[in-house]
């Protein structure tokens, strides 16, 4: 072929894993509400899916949306009870956004300063990750 390559095509992204720096555990979430209000914890994922005691409304419509009509399902959990791969990817670097491909493979997909970038905002951060999908 003279030397030429021919790019294959990557495989579709399918999965979304939003992993927050803070525990699923009652004093996990207990130390990070009260540091976040006391300005010593910060979490730029927390900031953006969540309101001050739940999930914000807006966020879920959003994450709908992508699933609907994009066909990528956006899964959230906590440090301690990440997947195990996708804990091999973020490699302690939290929060994070890792994709999985149709074929099965992770990389990572926001890390989190591209995801502090979206300051919070639920629309911000889901046109950022449209735009990266595309």
């Amino acid at each position: 072929m003279n030397g030429v390559s021919i790019d294959q095509p990557s495989a579709r992204i399918v999965t979304l894993y939003g992993v927050y720096d803070a525990d699923a555990t009652i004093l996990g979430e207990l130390s990070y509400w009260f540091g976040a209000r006391l300005g010593i914890r910060h979490c730029s994922l927390c900031d953006i899916t969540h309101s001050l005691f739940r999930q914000r409304a807006q966020w879920q419509d959003l994450r709908q949306e992508l699933k609907n009509n994009h066909g990528v399902d956006f899964q959230a959990f906590h440090r301690n009870d990440q997947p195990a791969e996708v804990r091999k990817v973020i490699n302690g670097n939290y929060p994070a956004v890792v994709a999985q491909d149709e074929l099965g493979k992770l990389t990572l997909f926001m890390d989190n300063a591209e995801i502090g970038r979206c300051v919070g905002s639920p629309e911000q951060f889901m046109t950022e990750i449209i735009i990266r999908l595309l």
